[in-house]
C-alpha cells in the first residue's frame, strides 16, 4: 500500500463570505482524480469552517488551521479541538511556521498540541521547516529534526498525522525549494522517524511540501519520490489549486 497523495490548501486569514462561496462552487465544480488517487483537505479561517464544511463536495474534507493546547476553558480566543470535534471538523493544521514565528510558539507547545488534537480524534498536519538563516548556516536537518522530535516525545500513533515541510525562506516569496532541495529534506525526515520512531512510520507517514507551490511548479515536486502532496497557501485560493491537485496522477504514473 503507496501512501496516498496529499494535497491542502491553508486559506490563511483570507475571505469573506461571498468568496469563500465562490472557492467552494470552484473546487465543487472541478474535475479531480478520485479519492483513492488523492486526500484533499482545504482549511478556512475558524468563522467559515461550517459555511464549508456544508458547502463543500463530500470527497474533500475540511481542516481547521490551529486548535488550543488543551480541553477548553478560561481561554479567550481560543478554539479547542473538542469544539472542532463537535463540528464534524476532521483535520486541524499546527505549528505551521507564521504561528511559530508571530505567535512565538515552541517546538514543545506545538508537539503538546499535536499529541492533545490526536487525543480527541482530530487527524492533524504538523508543520517543520528551517528560516533562511538556519538554512544558510547549514542547520537545516537539525532544526526539522528537533521540531519533529518534539512532536514525537509526546506522539505513539502516527497514523493520523501529516508531516508537512514548508521551509519558511519559500513561504509566499516566490522563492521555491527545488524538487532536489525539497527530496533532500524529506529524505532526512524519513530517515529521522526510521531511527527514532520506526520503520513503519516511516514507510507510511506522508511527507508534504509546503512554500510557494503552484500551478507551474507543482508537477516537477510532486515526480520526486519522498514528496506525498503539498501544503499550499496563496494558490490554494485560485483556479492553480485544481491543477496542483491534478498533479497527485504525476506520482501514481511516475
Amino acid at each position: 500500500m503507496g501512501r496516498k497523495f496529499f494535497v491542502g490548501g491553508n486559506w490563511k486569514c483570507n475571505g469573506t463570505g461571498e468568496e469563500v462561496k465562490k472557492i467552494v462552487t470552484t473546487l465543487n465544480e472541478a474535475e479531480v482524480p478520485s479519492e483513492d488517487v488523492v486526500e484533499v483537505v482545504v482549511s478556512p479561517p475558524f468563522v467559515f469552517l461550517p459555511l464549508v464544511k456544508s458547502l463543500l463536495r463530500s470527497d474533500f474534507h475540511v481542516s481547521a488551521q490551529n486548535c488550543w493546547v488543551r480541553k477548553g476553558g478560561a481561554f479567550t480566543g481560543e478554539v479547542s479541538a473538542e469544539m472542532l470535534v463537535n463540528l464534524g471538523i476532521p483535520w486541524v493544521i499546527l505549528g505551521h511556521s507564521e504561528r511559530r514565528a508571530l505567535l512565538n510558539e515552541s517546538n514543545e507547545f506545538v508537539g503538546d498540541k499535536v499529541a492533545y488534537a490526536l487525543s480527541q480524534g482530530l487527524k492533524v498536519i504538523a508543520c517543520v521547516g528551517e528560516t533562511l538563516e538556519q538554512r544558510e548556516s547549514g542547520s537545516t536537518v537539525a532544526v526539522v529534526a528537533a521540531q519533529t522530535k518534539a512532536i514525537a516525545d509526546k506522539v505513539s500513533n502516527w497514523e493520523n498525522v501529516v508531516l508537512a515541510y514548508e521551509p519558511v525562506w519559500a513561504i509566499g516569496t516566490g522563492k521555491v525549494a527545488t524538487p532536489v532541495q525539497a527530496q533532500e529534506v524529506h529524505v532526512e525526515l524519513r530517515k529521522w522517524l526510521h531511527n527514532n520512531v520506526g520503520a513503519e512510520v516511516a514507510a507510511s507517514t506522508r511527507i508534504i511540501y509546503g512554500g510557494s507551490v503552484n500551478g507551474a511548479n507543482c508537477k516537477e515536486l510532486a515526480t520526486q519520490p519522498d514528496l506525498d502532496g503539498f501544503l499550499v497557501g496563496g494558490a490554494s485560493l485560485k483556479l492553480e489549486f485544481i491543477d496542483i491537485i491534478k498533479s497527485a496522477t504525476v506520482k501514481k504514473n511516475h
